[in-house]
């Protein structure tokens, strides 16, 4: 079965930090280039960050530079989104996603086939 699931989620304050996984299961991630994802209620899905299948080029969205990192272990078919200093405006669901291209990421949200089911990050003093 072809999946992505994230981890890491939960409740911070603001200022903390928090690491989200993505693991793949059922396909290889090597040849997937891989994005991060976030909705907050009411708000459209906007992307946060997304790594080339080779791990040799990443994108940001300019909110979160600085502060979020990428990064991915083919190995063990994962991609991590580290997150410091958390702000209120990062919270929302957050999702990972595969598209199979070695040529280029993107953070918008087209063309991605595989959809992990989201992880919960609140943001709370």
């Amino acid at each position: 079965q072809v999946q992505l699931v994230e981890s890491g989620g939960g409740s911070v304050r603001p200022g903390g930090s928090l690491r989200l996984s993505c693991a793949a299961s059922g396909f290889d991630l090597y040849d997937y280039a891989v994005g991060w994802f976030r909705q907050a209620p009411g708000k459209e899905r906007e992307g946060v960050s997304c790594i080339h299948a080779s791990g040799s080029s990443t994108e940001y969205a300019d909110s979160v530079k600085g502060r979020f990192t990428i990064s991915r272990d083919n190995a063990k078919n994962t991609v991590s989104l580290q997150m410091n200093s958390l702000k209120p405006e990062d919270a929302g669901i957050y999702y990972c996603a595969a598209e199979r291209t070695r040529f280029y990421c993107s953070t918008y949200p087209f063309g991605y086939e595989h959809w992990g089911q989201g992880a919960q990050v609140t943001i709370s003093s």
